[in-house]
């Protein structure tokens, strides 16, 4: 899980792990960050590790940064289709591969396996954010200034000698 998925690298171009080896490993160390939050927080734990990385999963340092590459050079520009598959994703992960890993004693997980899908899913979220401030498209966030309707008198019609001028 930690080395074999580097080498599926060698089918893509140049360039294209230049753009998304950046939001690939910022994949990972969100997982291993939320790994570690989840840990202290009791919503699972970690029975098998990789010495000396205590908290670190082989997922985090292999296959998943290697799969949000190959997920961005195949759905990125396409916000639905990469919600689509990345929902698809998550859904795999949550039920089939974290429920594997438990069976198997390596995780233990003590919540519902969808707590794990909605992380994710969150994830995929902002490393889509990162990857389009990466490329540098401007974000444009709406702010909606009230002052001016605010400040408008409550009729917009002419009021002479106390009596309103059709």
């Amino acid at each position: 899980m930690a080395i074999l998925p580097w080498l599926t690298l060698f089918l893509m171009k140049k360039e294209e792990i230049r753009r998304y080896l950046p939001v690939g490993l910022f994949a990972s160390l969100t997982s291993i960050i939320i790994i570690d939050v989840g840990s202290a927080l009791n919503l699972w734990t970690l029975k098998q590790n990789i010495f000396p990385l205590g908290k670190i999963f082989p997922y985090h340092l292999g296959m998943g940064p290697v799969v949000t590459m190959w997920l961005f050079k195949f759905t990125y520009g396409k916000f639905w289709r990469f919600l689509t598959v990345d929902t698809i994703l998550n859904l795999l992960f949550a039920f089939l591969l974290i429920p594997f890993i438990d069976r198997r004693g390596i995780r233990a997980t003590f919540v519902s396996y969808w707590i794990p899908f909605w992380i994710a899913a969150i994830q995929g979220l902002v490393i889509y954010l990162y990857q389009v401030i990466l490329d540098g498209v401007p974000v444009i966030f709406k702010a909606y200034n009230l002052d001016p309707a605010v400040m408008k008198p409550k009729f917009n019609k002419v009021i002479k000698n106390k009596r309103r001028i059709p």
